[in-house]
């Protein structure tokens, strides 16, 4: 390790970029509905564009950005946030344990979002890729996927609850600004406390 070195590089501009994108599109589709159907279905795309390019820069972006850098198993998980919760979990340069289930939360979570979406803009205003896909079935499936749309919109909002909770957490636990790192790009090699990240620098 470089020992003259203050900081890592860990988040390039492309995932932070997509980050706070995906944070407005999100908070523009939340905050819009029935009385702003075309802002909400524009919003949905952008959402939509957005994880579907996340999930191909999971498997060919580079190190950090990839699943394969923050997919764990969920005994690894738990451990982690028993140790966090004591202030005794050790750091990652890039998503940690719980940082990294939370993103493929999101992911799965936005991705069934933006299908009930689209299929119930179909049915509802026969537009979209699949309009018509529910014309002339019973409304039964239009107010099923309606539900569907409504339930997993509440899911985003706890599971976002759930990220900014642990982010500020984490942040005070490891003695580091997590949210200011995802705006620079930029990690401490050591935080105030002097621990210093449990992994191999590059």
């Amino acid at each position: 390790m470089d020992t003259n070195k203050k900081e890592i590089k860990v988040w390039y501009p492309v995932v932070r970029i997509f980050h706070w994108a995906l944070v407005l599109f999100v908070a523009i589709a939340f905050y819009t509905g029935d009385d702003l159907l075309k802002f909400h279905v524009q919003a949905g795309y952008a959402v939509l564009a957005l994880i579907v390019f996340r999930v191909f820069w999971g498997f060919f972006g580079p190190k950090y950005a990839r699943f394969s850098e923050f997919f764990y198993r969920p005994k690894v998980v738990y451990g982690y946030l028993k140790d966090l919760l004591s202030f005794k979990a050790k750091r990652y340069i890039g998503h940690g344990p719980a940082g990294g289930t939370m993103v493929i939360a999101l992911i799965i979570s936005l991705i069934f979002i933006s299908i009930t979406g689209l299929v119930l803009y179909g049915g509802e205003e026969a537009a979209g890729p699949f309009a018509g896909v529910l014309a002339g079935t019973s409304p039964f499936w239009i107010k099923a996927m309606e539900e569907a749309h409504e339930v997993l919109a509440g899911l985003i909002v706890l599971l976002v609850g759930f990220h900014v909770g642990g982010v500020l957490f984490a942040s005070f636990a490891h003695g580091e600004n997590l949210i200011k790192s995802m705006i620079t790009g930029y990690k401490p090699i050591e935080t105030i406390e002097h621990r210093p990240l449990e992994e191999e620098l590059p």
